[in-house]
């Protein structure tokens, strides 16, 4: 069975910084990209940032560049998301996602499977 557990999320003020964690666990680690999506109340789901665990290549959606950062660590089967500068705007549900490493270029559309979901909100 696939499982993916978020931790991390919690509350923080405007400018502060936040990192998540997402332990993978019931697949192989290296055949995965893992990512992360999140959902703000009604608002669509988007894909925020994902990495290819073979390899280390990253993607980020627009609005996150140069303020988050995604990393893994393939020995503890771990990716991990540093945020930075977070606005009150990135509050929302963050939810870990892993889709195999040969759709990486969807990785910020698409999921194979999904963690239950760690909340962040940042307060102005």
């Amino acid at each position: 069975e696939v499982q993916l557990v978020e931790s991390g999320g919690g509350l923080v003020q405007a400018g502060g910084s936040l990192r998540l964690s997402c332990e993978a666990s019931g697949l192989t680690f290296d055949d995965y990209a893992i990512g992360w999506f999140r959902q703000a109340p009604g608002k669509e789901r988007e894909g925020v940032s994902c990495i290819s665990t073979s390899d280390g290549s990253t993607l980020y959606t627009d609005s996150v560049k140069g303020r988050f950062t995604i990393s893994s660590d393939n020995a503890k089967n771990t990716v991990y998301l540093q945020m930075n500068s977070l606005r009150p705007e990135d509050t929302a549900v963050y939810y870990c996602a892993a889709v195999k490493s040969s759709l990486y270029s969807s990785c910020l559309y698409e999921y194979q499977y999904r963690g239950q979901g760690t909340q962040v909100t940042v307060s102005s």
